[in-house]
């Protein structure tokens, strides 16, 4: 195992980069043990995120992140993974079934929780008719969660606003996405226990006298949020994808069952990003049409509104996608087994370390491109359609 305890500066000179580093993190529950890897390689790399954004396990991954000094961060996320890893009764698969261990795991985790993470919920034997109240309609109780962030998060340090942490979550009774954000206001608990709040498996947590779900119900990736804020800074934003879009065509109904799943969670990612990319085209459009105006007519109120639509910015997206890892299934995101988690880890390292050492985003780029899309360089990543809805824009 790598070690966290030298602070990267002692080694390395933080590199230049073009402008802020914002870390975007999927829901996934297991799977976000990649997340952890990419942050490793970042964090030896002497590169801190300034925005943490994240949505379920990526929004508890992102408290550990920017609730701790740079120093304690990977000390923190090992500490909070090596909490939930869980063998299950031992067990080795006999001759001829392979995956009989894995799916022992699994299924000891859907009966007895991970004492660290969940556990269940005595209520929910009334049966889902039983009126028990939306905060204890849920399958398990997430009581052990609170507790362990107690332990693993400075809340005083995180809302000191060293970095910016966005959580995603879905207000239950509009269905309305909503980010509780640490610029805007302080964070406790409560946000990031809601970011997580995964139904019917978990309960809904209130905040502010409103009950919240998981976001990841709603955006999985929630990267809209970055290229939609205002202001908006030249940044360099890192997506972790842990859930892939692209896998095999499915033979049984257990494996249909997978790739409905990573569909699902997908969120549809790779469209919205082409969108993004495409509105921001037009936004340095606006901004050189405005250019070509006459400086006396561009000084009317009328064409400096209009003019505001435009925008200077440029957004350097990388896509880290996690590829499956054998004896992956439908379960996968249950799947705490510690070989898994650390093979998950390693991938997410080895992945940035990898696309670190490429830094596209230190090539020249055209001017007029406002979002410039960096994928993965193990190619799990498919890559963007050059051509959406008749605008031709260009692809790294």
């Amino acid at each position: 195992m790598r070690t966290a305890s030298k602070n990267p500066s002692e080694e390395t000179a933080k590199p230049v980069l073009p402008g802020q580093v914002v870390l975007v993190l999927q829901g996934g529950g297991a799977l976000g043990a990649y997340q952890v890897g990419v942050y490793e390689a970042l964090h030896e790399a002497g590169i801190e995120p300034d925005w943490v954004i994240g949505t379920s396990i990526g929004a508890i991954n992102g408290a550990l992140i920017v609730g701790n000094p740079p120093e304690q961060r990977l000390e923190r996320l090992h500490a909070f993974w090596e909490s939930v890893a869980h063998s299950g009764a031992a067990m080795v698969s006999p001759p001829g079934f392979p995956k009989l261990a894995n799916a022992w795991r699994n299924w000891m985790t859907i009966v007895s929780g991970i004492p660290s993470f969940f556990t269940p919920n005595p209520l929910a034997l009334f049966g889902q008719q039983a009126l028990v109240g939306i905060e204890n309609a849920a399958y398990y109780s997430t009581a052990p969660l609170r507790n362990t962030l107690e332990q693993l998060v400075d809340l005083d340090y995180l809302n000191a606003r060293h970095a910016r942490l966005s959580l995603g979550a879905v207000k239950i009774c509009s269905g309305e996405m909503v980010y509780f954000d640490s610029r805007k206001h302080p964070l406790t608990l409560d946000h990031i226990m809601a970011s997580g709040a995964f139904p019917p498996a978990f309960p809904a947590v209130c905040v502010d006298g409103d009950y919240y779900w998981d976001g990841g119900i709603y955006s999985n990736t929630p990267l809209e949020a970055v290229l939609d804020d205002n202001p908006r800074h030249d940044s360099l934003i890192f997506t972790v994808d842990i859930w892939n879009p692209d896998g095999a065509k499915p033979e049984s109904l257990w494996e249909v069952a997978a790739r409905e799943k990573d569909i699902q969670y997908a969120s549809r990612a790779h469209s919205h990003i082409a969108r993004q990319k495409q509105i921001h085209h037009l936004r340095h459009v606006i901004n050189e049409l405005t250019k070509a105006i006459p400086e006396k007519q561009r000084a009317s109120a009328e064409i400096k509104a209009l003019a505001a639509w435009g925008c200077k910015t440029t957004m350097h997206v990388v896509r880290l996608v996690a590829s499956t890892i054998e004896g992956e299934d439908q379960l996968k995101d249950i799947d705490f087994a510690p070989d898994h988690i650390r093979l998950r880890r390693d991938a997410g390292y080895a992945d940035t370390k990898r696309m670190l050492d490429l830094a596209p985003w230190a090539q020249p780029v055209d001017p007029i491109e406002g979002v410039i899309i960096h994928d993965s360089p193990s190619g799990s990543a498919p890559p963007l359609a050059k051509g959406i809805d008749g605008f031709k824009g260009k692809t790294k």
